[in-house]
């Protein structure tokens, strides 16, 4: 499998989930379960991309305009982490949690399908098959590790992918030593 195909397959993933969520009832609380199901797909695959797709563009790319479309991408990543924690908050305290379901499906779709076409177009001139598969290798296995992370581990991560990646090892290397 190549990055590509790992990508979609988890978009696949957070989207059918969303949708299941949505046509739930309003007082259903299998929603519970659900949240917390799309949280331990969103998260990871976010931190995960950005770590080793996204900044494996900006570390290679010469391209303002292939490093503008990444910065983008991170932008949306957290536009749908801030709806996300806000629909747990909300589904936590009984609020109206379903337009909020909705209006992360929507920004979801709308990041998948640029980053389907854009970024996708982008990487695939720049990495080779054997790339695009060692990065899909790379990603799987940091998915997991971001996993075990609580909200601040997450948007410590967050912060440091982006940072250019000549700077980013460090700073997580530091974080990493200031957590033991």
């Amino acid at each position: 499998m190549n990055i590509y195909e790992a990508l979609k397959k988890d978009h696949d993933e957070v989207r059918d989930l969303l949708k299941e969520l949505i046509s739930l009832e309003v007082n259903d609380d299998y929603r519970y379960v659900l949240v917390e199901e799309i949280r331990n797909a969103l998260i990871p695959h976010s931190r995960a991309e950005e770590s080793v797709f996204y900044n494996a563009i900006r570390a290679v790319s010469s391209d303002r305009t292939d490093k503008s479309e990444v910065m983008h991408g991170f932008k949306e990543h957290l536009e749908a982490e801030t709806l996300l924690r806000t629909l747990q908050v909300m589904d936590k305290v009984n609020m109206e949690w379903k337009a909020t379901a909705e209006k992360l499906l929507s920004a979801l779709e709308h990041h998948i399908q640029e980053e389907e076409t854009e970024i996708f177009s982008v990487a695939k001139n720049l990495f080779s098959e054997e790339e695009a598969t060692s990065m899909a290798q790379a990603f799987e296995k940091l998915k997991p590790e971001v996993q075990k992370q609580g909200f601040v581990g997450t948007t410590f991560d967050m912060f440091v992918n982006l940072m250019p990646p000549r700077l980013a090892k460090g700073i997580r290397d530091m974080g990493i030593q200031a957590q033991k």
